[in-house]
This record gives C-alpha cells, sequence and structure tokens, in this order.
C-alpha cells in the first residue's frame, strides 16, 4: 500500500498512520499549489491526505481514496474531482472544538460588548457611559438557533447548554438527530438530545424568528447557496446577533450588510465571506456591530494531531474494507 501527505507530518503522526497500515509505504512532502500536489502524487496512491488536489488527478493518476484535511469539500466537487468516482472523506469532526469556542467567545464578545471596548481601547477612550452600560446582556437563558447540526454545531450546542442557554436547530432530515461522523468521545452532541426542538429546511425562518443567538455551520452546497437572504434576515429579532462560521456563500451578504447598517439586527461575527480576502470596499469594516476575522476559527496548533487521528482510523478502516468516516455524497455536496 502507498500512502502519500502533501503535508509535512511530525514523527508522531508517522507512527500513528504506520500503526494503522503496517508495512504501507509512506511519503510526505509539504505543497503549496495543485501542481506540487501532483508531482508528488505521480502514478497515484492508495491513500491521499491532502488539502488541494491537482485538476487532472482523477484523469492521469491512479488514487483509490482520498481523505481531505479540510471539513468541506466544495473546492474539489465542484471542479477537480466533479464527476469523479474517487471515494472522498473529510476533516469533519477535528475543528468542532476550535470553532464551537471561536463561536461562543463571539457571542460573549458581543454580549458583554468587548468588541466595542476594544475600539475604545484604541482610541484611548474611557468608555463608560450609561447607554454602553444598558447594552451589556448575559448569555444564559437566551436562545441559540444552530442552522446546519454537524459536528461543529453539536459541539457548539454542548457549550451553549453548559452557559445555561436554550438551543434549537436547523437540519437537512431533523427526523434524523444521530451523528455518524469523526466524533471523539465526550464532544458533540452524539445522539441529538440537546435541541429542543429541530426544524427543517423549509422552517428556516421559524428557527429565525425564535433565536437570541443564530450560528450558521452550512456547508457550500447547490441547496445552501444564499440560504439566508432578505427574507430571512427580515424574520430575525431587531437585537439578534448571527455567527457564520460555514461558508459566506450561504448569506445573501449584500442583504446582511443593509440589515446590519440599518440595525435591522443587532450585530454580526463572521469569519467567511462570499469573496475571500474580503474586499476593502466591503462596508463591513466599518461596522461597529461587526466583529470580522479572517477565516481562522478552525485554526489551533493541534489540527494536524486531530487530522492524523481521524485519518489513522479511516486508514484501518479502509485496510479493513470497512465504511469510512465522513465520505462525502456527491449529490449532497458534503
Amino acid at each position: 500500500m502507498k500512502i502519500i501527505s502533501t503535508v509535512a507530518l511530525q514523527p508522531t503522526h508517522r507512527s500513528a498512520i504506520m500503526a494503522a497500515a503496517p508495512g504501507a509505504e509512506l511519503a510526505d512532502r509539504p505543497c503549496r499549489t495543485a501542481e506540487e500536489v501532483g508531482e508528488l502524487v505521480g502514478a497515484g496512491c492508495d491513500a491521499l491526505l491532502t488539502f488541494r488536489v491537482p485538476g487532472d488527478l482523477a484523469a492521469r493518476a491512479r488514487v483509490k481514496w482520498i481523505q481531505l484535511l479540510s471539513a468541506g469539500a466544495d473546492h474539489v466537487l465542484g471542479g477537480p474531482l466533479k464527476g469523479s468516482a474517487i471515494p472522498i472523506t473529510t476533516a469533519s469532526g477535528i475543528h468542532a472544538t476550535p470553532i464551537a469556542e471561536y463561536t461562543i467567545g463571539s457571542m460573549l464578545a458581543y454580549a458583554h460588548r468587548i468588541h466595542l471596548a476594544i475600539r475604545a481601547q484604541v482610541r484611548r477612550e474611557w468608555m463608560r457611559s450609561g447607554a454602553f452600560m444598558a447594552g451589556v446582556d448575559d448569555i444564559r437563558g437566551q436562545t441559540l438557533g444552530i442552522i446546519g447540526y454537524g459536528s461543529i454545531g453539536r459541539e457548539t450546542a454542548r457549550l451553549a447548554a453548559a452557559f445555561g442557554m436554550k438551543v434549537i436547530a436547523l437540519k437537512r432530515n431533523p427526523a434524523d438527530r444521530v451523528d455518524g461522523g469523526w466524533c471523539p468521545a465526550g464532544l458533540g452532541d452524539p445522539d441529538g438530545k440537546i435541541p429542543a426542538r429541530f426544524f427543517g429546511p423549509d422552517d428556516c425562518e421559524a428557527i429565525l424568528r425564535e433565536s437570541d443567538y443564530v450560528s450558521v455551520t452550512l456547508p457550500s452546497t447547490d441547496h445552501t447557496r444564499k440560504f439566508i437572504g432578505e427574507r430571512e434576515l427580515a424574520a430575525m429579532k431587531p437585537g439578534a446577533y448571527l455567527v457564520n462560521i460555514g461558508r459566506g456563500e450561504v448569506i445573501d451578504e449584500r442583504a446582511m450588510a443593509a440589515a446590519l447598517s440599518a440595525n435591522k439586527i443587532g450585530g454580526a461575527g463572521l469569519d467567511v465571506f462570499e469573496h475571500e480576502p474580503l474586499e476593502a470596499s466591503s462596508p463591513l469594516w466599518d461596522l461597529e456591530n461587526v466583529i470580522l476575522t479572517p477565516h481562522i476559527s478552525g485554526a489551533n496548533r493541534g489540527y494536524m494531531d486531530k487530522a492524523c487521528e481521524l485519518f489513522a482510523e479511516n486508514l484501518k478502516r479502509f485496510v479493513a474494507n470497512r465504511p469510512l468516516l465522513n465520505l462525502v455524497d456527491p449529490a449532497l455536496g458534503y
């Protein structure tokens, strides 16, 4: 068996991979472009661990299985592997802890007006006005609506419940509540027991009407692009706070900016955007009720440790011809 990783592996990563597939040939080299990936893969391999996939991979190389290092697969399904029969698995689940913590952190920053205090600090302004202090709130007792109840949404729900929030959730199939993907012990909501109520895709406005905070964790697919538009934003509570860590394309950015500018919703914590990097001309940069970060919510020092733990588990399954975790359904786009 030949295994190729397009990121450099640490000794502990190599040991975990080799323990999962004893006797395998393992090659790893950091590849910063799709062309470099193509050069490393050469004629092919049994398993490929990678972020990037060259456009001609399916045509020129024999690859039996691709383990992506990203939670999403839209960047390969819409291009390099469109129509390909190569099994693809994602790294869904390894981002659950950092992104759930980011989401809760963004909500806490908004509730306690930390984002405004930081801006005042830059201006050397001692902000202690009655209006400022009257706007500070608790998240305890508030309702969190989670749009997309995958691994990240489930871990966000677990943390939110610990803060005393009421959790409601929207998912493609509300009746299917079990998480069949990668879920380390003690994390998330594997059995779907935390939400007080589940909503389906046609109930987006309904869940938004009930939510004080909204966490959007949807992937980018043909079914989710512009899932939240002008009509959905109009259904939100005037003081509601929206966090998007899924994909920028799932929210109509122009409509969201207009709603934020007019204070029709309270604020937004945005880590993803329709076009990245976010254009300097975007009005989102200047809005005081927006907390903006450059697509970093999933970053953490242990990223590759978690990724290789998942890869090793899937490698064991691959060797034993058992079902793989996080297998992408091309028809659904994730």
